[in-house]
């Protein structure tokens, strides 16, 4: 839900096409070339799920103000956004040093 920020909400690391679709209208999403087939070939409708003129009603208390000192008192409290996060972070970079040496070796 976006108030008074303004940004892009993007979707990634997708295991399986239902939870690409349980993302339906999220601003951008990143999608690994077997499920976009898999989308390619699948016929099923797919209802928007996630609309900025829903989501205030969605909010669990739209008049709550988030200032930055909550924010960061909330995510630390929060083991899937502190651990997985910095657990994401650290494998995205090891698998970025070993695509640099990939590349070296083809240059």
């Amino acid at each position: 839900y976006q108030r008074r920020v303004h940004g892009i909400v993007m979707g990634a690391s997708f295991r399986n096409t239902g939870e690409v679709k349980a993302l339906c209208g999220c601003d951008y999403l990143t999608i690994s070339p077997k499920l976009l087939e898999e989308l390619k070939n699948d016929t099923t409708d797919v209802p928007v799920q996630l609309a900025k003129d829903k989501a205030a009603d969605l909010c669990r208390d739209a008049n709550t103000t988030l200032d930055e000192k909550a924010f960061r008192w909330q995510h630390n409290e929060d083991a899937m956004a502190t651990e997985k996060l910095a657990e994401g972070i650290r494998n995205f970079t090891k698998d970025n040093i070993k695509l640099e040496v990939l590349l070296k070796k083809l240059m």
